[in-house]
């Protein structure tokens, strides 16, 4: 059953065919998508699994279309969402925790095979109910289509019908069981120290006090039978009324002993001493009933061997799938109702433009957690053939690094099937998004760092095609001016000569004005300055195509560290930092977030 169906997967189609390349961790924490996706769910576990996705990238534009179509729709169906998703959250608990992960040959006892088939039964209800959830009208992804046509399959099947026939008759079968007869032999303190199965029952024992007729049998020797059988004369007390004998684990009979509201048995189940063999009980009683019910057994193992191939797994693999679009949905309606603005990206064939993008109303997704929608600033950029690498001057703490950051985080999301933070955006899928950027800004003059940057920009340089994305952050600042200058040089013109598409945020305004100048070199061509505008002391954090505004690089980190003159000699009140002196107030934190 089942054995030459597809995988079913709403994320990763056409897997044969289709090559995903895993986006450098380094890269998620640069861009902020871990503090992101700690915000879209609190659960650890999801976190890890969402952030996984992320870094499953292929520059396939199917496949972004096909996310975003699964997400789309999931987005706009909430109720399917929900239903799928209490679904499946059953199908998980019976994966990771029930018997079915056992093998039938493993020689587990009666317990083990009749929970077995009660995890079937469910297992066949959630396929059923899956099924009809995806009956619901209105699903337009290709994603969603195939997997309805999926747990079609699986509902459809032969030997899928003959399973629930099948459990239906065992089941039928195991129900007739009501009560058990148990032996127990005690020792002088009254201590039970062996345990044995008299018989199985198809009544269950009618209630009386269990305390009152074990007294009165002690008090009475003529109650004290002579042998182990019973012949009747005791009646039946439930240990506890909210739950059946059979329906509880052998393994914690001791457990489930010291709650029973006979004050007297109570006390003689918890204090079974190992020495008497206590901790064998529940394995001597399994075996007991297993050797009882040798035909059901027999008949059990039977039936799960012949449909060992079905795989609760089958289904709950696409736990992980769902969770991810749902967690996202979630999080973006949230969002939507916060009033921030956002779209569903548009993939576009490489053809004779694999550097294209176009993002208008962008804005980095980490300001929904510090600002509000009226005061985020959105910005415009557009990659293509003749825009290829931006060298980004502006201001200190003036947002090019919010910047630098919002365009990797469209690519990686929008490569996710996610909606993304602009008003528009369509783009040829990336092969691989890589991002340098220094460990701490607050150090960037540290010259010990240059070999390592240097080291560490080659090795991605290396991995870079014409349909990558590297994200350069003050790249190369770690040394003096002058050698910081000639490396980011020949650093530009290789990627350049590469087609990467590229932001290289730096404060090295010369570089920008010298290889994007009206007398730019041929060897530069592509290259343009981009800058974050400023209006007099005041930061806009909007960006704007154009030469740079300025031409020292030392006044730039001078300010940074409140080191100009007007600074040493302003007086700072309040013990101000120097780091932030002369910063209009509410935005001192800007790239910071």
């Amino acid at each position: 059953m089942g054995g030459n169906r597809a995988k079913l997967t709403i994320l990763f189609p056409d897997q044969e065919h289709v090559v995903y390349q895993a986006v450098p961790e380094e890269t998620l924490h640069d861009l902020g998508m871990d503090a992101i996706c700690q915000r879209v769910t609190a659960d650890p576990k999801e976190q890890a699994m969402i952030l996984q996705v992320l870094r499953s990238l292929t520059p396939d534009a199917r496949v972004a279309r096909y996310r975003a179509e699964v997400f789309d729709d999931l987005f706009h169906h909430p109720e399917i969402r929900e239903k799928l998703l209490a679904l499946l959250d059953h199908v998980k608990f019976l994966n990771d925790f029930g018997a079915t992960r056992r093998s039938a040959e493993e020689g587990v006892g009666v317990w083990d095979l009749i929970h077995r088939l009660d995890e079937l039964r469910d297992y066949i209800a959630t396929v059923e109910a899956m099924e009809d959830c995806l009956k619901d009208g209105g699903l337009q992804s290709e994603g969603l289509r195939e997997l309805r046509r999926g747990i079609h399959a699986i509902w459809e099947d032969s030997g899928f019908e003959g399973l629930k026939k099948d459990i239906a008759a065992l089941r039928a079968t195991t129900d007739s069981v009501k009560s058990v007869t148990v032996g127990l032999n005690l020792n002088e303190r009254f201590e039970p120290v062996q345990a044995g199965l008299v018989s199985v029952n198809s009544k269950a024992f009618s209630r009386s006090s269990l305390l009152q007729h074990f007294a009165g049998a002690l008090m009475r020797r003529d109650q004290v039978q002579p042998t182990e059988e019973w012949n009747g004369s005791m009646a039946w007390e439930p240990a506890d009324s909210g739950s059946s004998f059979l329906g509880t684990r052998m393994d914690e009979l001791a457990r489930t002993t010291t709650r029973m509201r006979n004050p007297l048995l109570a006390m003689t189940m918890a204090h079974v001493p190992d020495a008497d063999g206590a901790r064998e009980l529940p394995r001597t009683m399994d075996s007991a009933l297993t050797h009882l019910l040798s035909g059901l057994v027999r008949k059990l193992r039977e039936v799960l061997n012949r449909y060992a191939a079905v795989s609760i797994r089958e289904v709950s693999d696409l736990i992980p799938e769902l969770v991810y679009y749902i967690r996202w949905t979630e999080y973006w309606e949230k969002l939507r109702q916060e009033g921030w603005v956002f779209c569903r990206p548009e993939a576009l064939e490489p053809e004779n433009d694999p550097q294209r993008m176009e993002a208008r109303g962008f804005y980095n997704l980490k300001l929904t957690l510090v600002e509000t929608p009226g005061t985020t600033v959105r910005n415009d950029l557009g990659f293509d053939g003749k825009r290829r690498v931006y060298l980004l001057t502006g201001a200190n703490r003036g947002g090019k690094t919010t910047v630098t950051q919002a365009v990797g985080q469209m690519f990686l999301m929008a490569q996710g099937g996610l909606y993304v933070p602009a008003e528009a955006f369509s783009w040829v899928p990336a092969d691989g998004v890589y991002t340098h950027f220094p460990a701490d800004e607050d150090q960037t003059l540290d010259l010990g760092r240059l070999g390592e940057e240097c080291r560490r920009f080659r090795d991605q340089f290396g991995k870079c095609t014409d349909r990558s994305l590297m994200l350069l952050n003050e790249t190369f600042s770690t040394t003096s001016f002058e050698e910081g200058y000639y490396i980011a040089t020949d650093a530009v013109r290789a990627l350049l000569e590469k087609r990467v598409r590229c932001i290289y945020n730096t404060h090295m305004h010369k570089l920008a004005q010298d290889l994007t100048g009206p007398e730019q070199p041929p060897a530069f061509s592509g290259a343009c300055s981009l800058i974050v505008r400023s209006e007099g002391q005041k930061r806009s954090f909007r960006i704007e195509a154009a030469p740079p505004e300025g031409s020292s690089y030392a006044r730039d980190i001078a300010e940074k560290y409140g080191v100009t003159y007007a600074q040493l000699i302003r007086p700072q009140p309040g013990g101000e930092s120097p780091e932030n002196a002369g910063n209009p107030a509410g935005h001192g934190e800007r790239n910071m977030v």
